[in-house]
């Protein structure tokens, strides 16, 4: 019978020193990087741009505000990031989200940023005695984000959002362009839903403006459309 002993399995291994795995860089594009001028720092770069270019196609895009029509809360220049996830896998834009737009065919050709008053079914009114939007018959108090000194439109509207469709306002009222103007346009003003490029969550320059864009609970109490009518 054979007595010699078989070899243990750490005698099979490679002695120090033997090409293999542990010798190989761990850098797995080392290959690509000699080939591309400036080697590693290059392919790092192109790799992070790659990687900024499909966050802001996918999750998040940087937003200018373009004009004073959101005041106080956003001012010209301020710099938002707009989640273009909020509104994916079934969720919708809901009453008091600051949104940005595609306008085109019902503002203008440009992208836009409003708040959301009346969503798919509402009835939206203004003005009730004390001057103050009401939605689905319940007043809402906008004192928290309204443009002080404005009052909640120079214009009486008396409208019902179509399904699928957005009643929006600027908070600057007074220099705001926005659905009271485009009542009489194709579309009645209200923009679909699905021209929605995302929600507006934080304001991210300058710096000492850096906050969160929250969702005023000023609408919390407005019933839903089918409580409303029915």
């Amino acid at each position: 019978m054979d007595t010699e002993a078989q070899p243990a399995e750490r005698d099979r291994s490679r002695p120090p020193g033997t090409p293999g795995t542990r010798g190989r860089s761990r850098f797995a594009l080392a290959p690509l990087a000699e080939r591309v001028p400036g080697g590693r720092f290059t392919l790092a770069l192109l790799t992070c741009l790659v990687f900024l270019l499909l966050l802001s196609t996918f999750v998040v895009r940087p937003f200018v505000i373009p004009s004073g029509s959101m005041e106080p809360g956003l001012r010209v220049g301020d710099r938002v990031l707009v989640n273009k996830l909020a509104y994916r896998f079934g969720a919708r834009p809901s009453r008091g989200d600051v949104v940005v737009f595609d306008g085109t065919g019902y503002f203008g050709h440009a992208d836009y940023v409003k708040r959301v008053v009346g969503v798919g079914g509402d009835h939206v009114v203004c003005c009730d005695r004390e001057g103050r939007i009401e939605v689905n018959g319940r007043p809402v108090d906008e004192t928290g984000f309204l443009h002080p000194g404005n009052s909640a439109s120079d214009v009486p509207f008396d409208v019902v959002v179509p399904d699928g469709r957005l009643f929006l306002l600027g908070d600057h009222r007074a220099r705001s362009s926005d659905s009271r103007d485009h009542l009489g346009s194709p579309g009645g003003g209200m923009v679909p839903v699905d021209d929605v490029v995302g929600r507006a969550d934080w304001i991210v320059w300058p710096y000492g403006h850096f906050t969160r864009i929250e969702r005023p609970r000023a609408y919390a109490h407005v019933p839903a459309a089918e409580a409303a009518h029915g």
